[in-house]
């Protein structure tokens, strides 16, 4: 991995700020209305405990993966891999440019883990201080989502559990900004990051990116 990966990997996040909004926006600004003195740092800490549970299933599925291609010697699962990465990269570069939402399909398949995860976080809010806000973000860290499932496919043939927490840790960075906005209700000022613009030139460089990954596995 290099660092343009880890780049791609945080403009993905920037660009994908819409998704994340309707996503996780909902929550984030319940959370945050348990005080206006708090509420900076309650968004904060909800924010930091959902990127916190994608470093760690990063981590897992890097290491997981890295680990049994080194044990079996099987060059040719992690071909499988990558393939089923850059067609997962190739939908989530369709999806950021809106010209094809087949990536919301895959999202379902996370619903059934989601029933028993998602009362979790409904009995932790109300929030009984600011700091319960870092589990409740650590629980909707693993709600439902095609693009953390695209990161993650990448995350899975990034070599080590280092790059794959690199890989997704830059992707939760790059979600920051619009969620601390929408978390203090500055909803007005989020609407930067769903631009049509930049959501079709970066989408348009992961669909290139996720052909050129295919070319080279098939020549």
């Amino acid at each position: 991995m290099s660092n343009i990966d880890w780049l791609g990997a945080f403009l993905i996040g920037l660009a994908g700020a819409g998704h994340c909004m309707g996503m996780c926006g909902g929550i984030a600004s319940a959370v945050a209305l348990n005080g206006r003195q708090s509420s900076f740092q309650i968004t904060l800490l909800y924010n930091f405990g959902r990127i916190t549970s994608y470093l760690v299933i990063g981590a897992l599925i890097g290491g997981t993966v890295a680990s049994s291609v080194s044990v079996f010697d099987s060059t040719h699962f992690l071909t499988i891999l990558r393939a089923i990465a850059a067609v997962m990269i190739l939908l989530l570069g369709l999806y950021l440019a809106q010209w094809w939402n087949g990536l919301l399909r895959i999202e379902k398949l996370g619903q059934y883990l989601w029933k028993f995860l998602s009362p979790i976080a409904a009995k932790m809010i109300p929030l009984r201080s600011p700091w319960y806000a870092y589990p409740v973000g650590m629980v909707w860290g693993w709600i439902p989502c095609g693009m953390v499932y695209s990161m993650l496919s990448w995350a899975a043939v990034s070599g080590s559990a280092i790059n794959g927490l690199l890989i997704m840790g830059c992707f939760g960075l790059g979600t920051l900004p619009a969620m601390i906005l929408i978390g203090a209700g500055s909803a007005k000022y989020s609407q930067f990051f769903r631009s049509s613009i930049i959501r079709r030139v970066i989408g348009s460089l992961m669909i290139a990116y996720s052909i050129y990954s295919i070319f080279l596995l098939v020549k």
